[in-house]
């Protein structure tokens, strides 16, 4: 019997969708593999895409990274040029850091305001900071870095540029929302914004609910925010709750598409069609707005 659950465990962790498993911080090449050597050649010529990923943990540690598959539109990035310049990605992979309250933050019953030390995201913030520093310091261009990520690493890049907007050339945020399926939980499309954030606050408590809007409330207030947004209205998390972005001076929307298809090509996810809209920028069509990635980014570099 002892035999038999080895070898189940075995395949469990050898299935396609567990070997594509990325659990470590590096370089990537276009095939959604790690560079060989991770010294970077001419630093201060490359255009560094620093990718920050999503979390399946609101505050507490995980070992969330990415998964090779929702890799492929990022990689097909790498080697490309503007402006003369190699674009390179890194991949940040920094799931096992904790909130210092985490484990009142997402339970009602016990969470009593204030929040007590630092959020994740704010230590996913200044792990972001660090490596930005670590990265001129090898001779990278800051003008020349771009901050990426998607749901809660998309989040997190829209609050560190709003803070710092001249640490990096800009940033791009895939899918930004870190704080559950607002928009399918608390059902936006029939009761409205309003009411299912209200709803959210009531069932989760205040400590979450204030926090996001602690943090969208930072957000807007910048004068000038440097990034590229995309989002999509089907997405259970952040879809019908994301229109607060375009109040921001210097944001760019980018509305995916209504439904699963873009440029009429149907979207899938690891050979699927695509069920979960918060997956749109990792499916096959989204590379269709590589343009339009490429574009942005020539337009914030010199």
């Amino acid at each position: 019997m002892k035999k038999i659950i080895t070898i189940l465990i075995i395949f469990f962790f050898n299935t396609n969708v567990f070997a594509d498993k990325m659990t470590k911080s590096g370089f990537l090449t276009n095939k959604v593999n790690y560079l060989k050597e991770q010294k970077i050649d001419n630093p201060q010529n490359k255009i560094l895409l620093i990718y920050n990923h999503g979390q399946t943990t609101h505050d507490g540690p995980s070992n969330d990274c990415a998964w090779k598959g929702g890799m492929n539109n990022m990689s097909s990035l790498v080697g490309k040029k503007v402006k003369d310049k190699e674009i390179v990605v890194y991949l940040f992979c920094t799931g096992k850091l904790k909130g210092d309250d985490y484990k009142r933050l997402w339970n009602k019953k016990k969470f009593t305001e204030p929040y007590k030390g630092k959020p994740k995201l704010e230590k996913r913030l200044d792990a972001n900071l660090k490596l930005i520093e670590d990265f001129t310091a090898q001779g990278f261009n800051k003008k020349l870095i771009f901050l990426t990520g998607r749901s809660c690493g998309g989040w997190m890049t829209m609050m560190l540029l709003s803070r710092y907007q001249d640490i990096v050339a800009g940033g791009i945020s895939f899918v930004p929302e870190c704080y559950g399926r607002l928009t399918k939980a608390y059902k936006v499309k029939k009761v409205g914004v309003e009411d299912a954030l209200k709803k959210f606050k009531e069932k989760e408590g205040p400590g979450p609910a204030n926090m996001r809007q602690m943090q969208i409330d930072e957000i807007k207030k910048s004068l000038n925010l440097p990034v590229l947004v995309f989002t999509h209205p089907k997405d259970p998390f952040g879809g019908l709750v994301s229109d607060w972005v375009e109040e921001i001076s210097g944001v760019e929307r980018i509305v995916i598409s209504q439904d699963n298809k873009v440029n009429k090509k149907i979207c899938s996810v690891w050979g699927k069609p695509i069920k979960n809209y918060h997956d749109m920028d990792r499916a096959n069509c989204f590379r269709e707005f590589n343009p339009k990635i490429l574009d942005f980014i020539a337009s914030r570099i010199d």
